[in-house]
């Protein structure tokens, strides 16, 4: 289960403020990261050593990892532009099956745009981003897999470090709304662990596409309508919303459907419906006048395992359990029928610079609890945080099955350009 501890171990990347979903913003997640046009390209390096706890007697284990993350945009002619996201992970140690280095190339495409600005067309690695849920997306179809080294628990940067799929997107943009089409073939099979590989059996092991259609409704409201479509199952359909239900609280709700057979068979032993599951993720975010942002969000996954069909599998097959666990990390999935997410932040908490992140999440399932807190003080190039995880549960549960119980670390980020 080394594989899963590391989604729970390991530390996060550093996050831009620009690159956190701000409490009143209005938009779903960014469809592309790159950073703005005054600052073409963006260059970080980040160290971090830690220790984690073992649950039940396991030894304790030093956890060390250096990290360069690279964003460049560059316009190469009269409406053509070129955009690399690169990320070069060193863990140690590493996760079996996998180089200790890793590199991720999260985008690489070109886009053209007419005079206008009203059209784009982008092919090449491209990260599909969609929903404004804080730690569940169910209309983020292009997750699957997207991950290859795993190096934190927090929801924001899982999305900003994963690997794009490599496709063809066009885009209509109108005042205040657009629609996208995204065709993303099949490429490979099988997933690498080899160091620098593209992975494509991770990304497009089969064909996909997506058309979205979203709108600024008002000031206060927009939204999203997605048609996805692969050649493993039927069409899904979903939807989000966002809201500015007054000048301090945003509400945003996600769905999406699917017909299949779900999570729950995947190795597990479990029999599931072949019916239509509904995922859904929906909360408020009430930002106060001191900077500090507080989400409550309730997540459901239709698909998943319920009480009865987790508390059968964690007695009969703790095994299957795992391998369970195992794919819903992979896959970036709800692995119970319900859960919970609470989320703060508090910019200048007490003196300028120093940000608090804490985040808890709740299995509602077995009950069992993931804590985490980052403390991070800002300067001009350089961070430094101090980082703390605790998990805890039965020891069958999703959170207990872990085998570090706690971990502390120290990180220190080079912001070189």
């Amino acid at each position: 289960m080394i594989a899963l501890s590391a989604a729970m171990t390991l530390p996060t990347s550093t996050l831009a403020a620009d690159e956190e979903l701000g409490a009143l913003a209005l938009e779903s997640a960014p469809v592309e990261s790159m950073p703005a046009s005054a600052t073409p390209t963006r260059l970080f390096v980040e160290s971090a050593l830690g220790r984690t706890q073992g649950r039940s007697g396991a030894p304790s284990r030093d956890v060390r990892r250096v990290s360069v993350d690279l964003v460049h945009a560059s316009r190469i002619a009269p409406g053509w532009r070129a955009v690399v996201s690169d990320r070069l992970d060193h863990i140690r140690p590493a996760e079996p099956g996998s180089d200790a280095t890793l590199n991720s190339l999260r985008e690489g495409y070109l886009s053209w745009s007419d005079e206008a600005a009203t059209a784009v067309v982008e092919v090449g690695r491209i990260n599909v981003r969609n929903g404004p849920g804080y730690g569940y997306n169910p209309t983020d179809f292009f997750r699957d897999g997207a991950l290859r080294a795993v190096t934190t628990a927090n929801p924001f940067a899982l999305r900003e470090n994963r690997m794009g799929t490599v496709a063809l997107r066009a885009q209509k943009l109108w005042s205040g709304g657009s629609v996208t089409a995204v065709l993303s073939p099949k490429l490979d099979d099988a997933r690498s662990g080899k160091a620098f590989s593209l992975d494509l059996g991770a990304t497009n092991n089969r064909n996909r596409g997506l058309l979205t259609l979203s709108q600024q409704w008002s000031d206060r409201v927009s939204g999203q309508v997605l048609l996805y479509k692969d050649s493993g199952s039927r069409v899904q359909p979903g939807a989000s919303l966002t809201a500015l239900l007054s000048d301090a609280v945003v509400g945003h709700f996600e769905w999406s459907s699917a017909t299949g057979s779900g999570m729950a068979d995947g190795g597990t032993g479990v029999p599931a419906s072949g019916g239509r599951g509904h995922r859904l993720a929906s909360g408020l975010t009430f930002t106060t006048s001191t900077k500090l942002s507080l989400t409550a969000e309730l997540q459901f996954n239709g698909l998943s395992l319920g009480a009865a069909e987790w508390d059968r599998l964690a007695r009969s097959n703790p095994l299957a359990l795992g391998t369970y666990l195992l794919d819903a990390q992979r896959q970036q999935e709800l692995a119970p029928r319900r859960a919970y997410m609470l989320y703060a932040t508090q910019r200048d908490a007490g003196i300028k610079n120093l940000d608090l992140t804490a985040f808890l999440r709740v299995n509602a399932v077995d009950h069992s609890r993931l804590a985490w807190l980052d403390v991070r003080y800002h300067w001009p190039k350089v961070d430094l945080a101090i980082q703390w995880q605790q998990t805890s549960g039965s020891a069958l549960s999703e959170y207990g099955f872990a085998p570090e119980r706690r971990n502390l670390q120290a990180l220190l980020s080079f912001h070189l350009q």
